[in-house]
């Protein structure tokens, strides 16, 4: 079950991801998401799509990017950014070939949330062009500046703050 909020638009979305061999002896190969696309081919996930000296690239599969208009104040930072960026999320699987796509994003806190698990694999690449449009016009619409406001403390129950005397029974 998910949580549809209104107002909530989605984009869709396709990521080539490539594949390189590792530099260490511990990984056969290094991955890295190097771009999104925003028309997407029709192909199925994990297409090959150009193969050279040692390097692929694979059609990772599409997505959507969700703009929530509770999430604003994140895109504008991004936005605001000296290289506004989306992010993507690929998570470790079993089958071939090793991963599979989890999230794109253009929420910067979100994508923290998935470098924080420590197992995923996580890029930020540059926003593309007609996203980036998109984005400018949904937090045109639905940014709202809140203001800080600091909260009062509770005032403390002096009654309750003393030592209490010892009660001798009957």
């Amino acid at each position: 079950m998910s949580l549809i909020i209104p107002g909530t638009v989605t984009i869709p979305v396709g990521v080539v991801v490539e594949r390189r061999p590792g530099v260490t002896q511990w990984a056969e190969w290094a991955w890295r998401a190097v771009e999104v696309l925003e028309d997407a081919p029709v192909l199925p996930a994990w297409t090959l799509m150009r193969e050279e000296a040692g390097r692929s690239l694979f059609f990772a599969g599409n997505a959507e990017v969700a703009l929530h208009p509770t999430d604003t104040d994140n895109y504008k930072h991004n936005l605001e950014s000296s290289s506004p960026s989306i992010w993507v999320v690929l998570r470790p699987v079993e089958a071939a070939p090793g991963f599979a796509l989890q999230r794109v994003t253009v929420d910067a806190g979100e994508a923290h949330l998935y470098a924080d698990s420590g197992s995923d694999l996580m890029e930020a690449v540059p926003l593309p062009p007609g996203i980036r449009a998109a984005l400018e016009a949904f937090v045109e619409e639905h940014h709202r500046d809140r203001g800080f406001h600091k909260r009062k403390r509770d005032k403390p129950e002096l009654e309750g703050l003393g030592r209490r005397s010892r009660v001798d029974g009957p």
